[in-house]
């Protein structure tokens, strides 16, 4: 492409103080009349790009001028537009620096760009909703970038907070869901940022573990959580129709087997424990059946009793009203 040409061009002048067009040819291997007008469309797009002709002439940037494109190329500037200009969490300090990059950018090379920016939007939310309340996400990237030991509040689900000292080392983003990878006294852990409670440096740098890189330590925590999440294999079958449902419920943790004579589907499905699958199937009701492991029927069955025990059902009589919550009235 003539993008990466011209950008092959003008880096090239860049490591040189003059160059001719056929050495610029023999190093984009092209011919030298290709090679003299890629120069020419550099100084038609403002590149301050001159030629002096003569005994020692050749092609020269003004005044050694350079340009803030070290290295880049046409497709990784396409792709670098393509990863930030689409995404939509993108704050106003990435988008006023992807103005100042298109700027910088020669003009042969700006409408791709653009182009890129605008090409896609990526919303690392689901649909179940991400965390929106984050306060202290700001300190813990200021403290992860400037390598500042921190003591921080952490609240588990129906726990109080507990205090401990870390030393963070990245901010990792799955799903819309934000989480800071820690170095602690138990070895490096994650915390989610949205039960983060409180942030405090401790004045004391960081220790960064020798030979850490962030990228391999998420995928070792991120294999061990997948791992976890398919700890148990629960059988059964299914009603036809039921399909959609149960890919919504599990996702990827799903499989079919064979279809039996009365429609039925033979299925697996993974997840943490028995017993949280059939909690998450108890909303098929009498359209999915479990076979196997036990565990996973008795859980069930005691769902079953549970909710039948608080709403009543076919023969059994109607449970006692609630006592209403507080703060709460019954309807009239």
């Amino acid at each position: 492409m003539r993008a990466d040409r011209l950008v092959a061009a003008l880096l090239f002048l860049q490591t040189r103080q003059r160059v001719t067009a056929a050495e610029l040819a023999a190093e984009l291997g092209v011919s030298e009349r290709t090679a003299r007008r890629d120069l020419e469309a550099l100084a038609s797009a403002g590149i301050p790009v001159y030629s002096q002709a003569g005994q020692g002439g050749g092609w020269s940037l003004v005044g050694g001028a350079r340009t803030d494109l070290t290295g880049l190329t046409a497709p990784e500037i396409r792709e670098l537009f393509l990863l930030t200009g689409s995404d939509a969490d993108a704050g106003p300090q990435t988008r006023t620096a992807l103005r100042k990059l298109v700027r910088a950018l020669p003009a042969p090379l700006r409408a791709g760009a653009e182009a890129a920016a605008r090409a896609g939007i990526a919303d690392g939310t689901d649909w179940a909703g991400a965390d929106t309340e984050e306060p202290r996400l700001a300190p813990l990237q200021r403290a992860v970038v400037e390598e500042r030991e921190l003591h921080i509040g952490y609240a588990r689900p129906g726990r109080p907070p507990r205090e401990r000292t870390v030393q963070p080392l990245g901010i990792a983003a799955k799903s819309g869901v934000r989480y800071l990878l820690a170095d602690t006294a138990d070895g490096l852990r994650t915390f989610r940022v949205s039960r983060v409670t409180s942030v405090t440096e401790t004045g004391a740098p960081a220790v960064r573990p020798e030979g850490f890189d962030l990228a391999t330590a998420w995928r070792a925590l991120a294999a061990r959580m997948e791992d976890r999440l398919v700890a148990a294999t629960v059988r059964g079958r299914a009603a036809p129709g039921t399909e959609s449902v149960l890919e919504g419920l599990l996702g990827g943790r799903i499989r079919y087997g064979e279809r039996g004579p009365d429609g039925w589907t033979a299925i697996e499905a993974d997840g943490p424990s028995p017993e949280v699958v059939a909690a998450q199937l108890a909303g098929l009701g009498a359209r999915v059946e479990l076979l196997d492991p036990p565990g996973a029927r008795a859980a069930l069955a005691r769902i079953g009793a549970e909710l039948t025990s608080l709403y009543g059902g076919p023969g059994t009589p109607e449970a006692p009203p609630r006592a209403p919550a507080p703060g709460a009235t019954r309807p009239g």
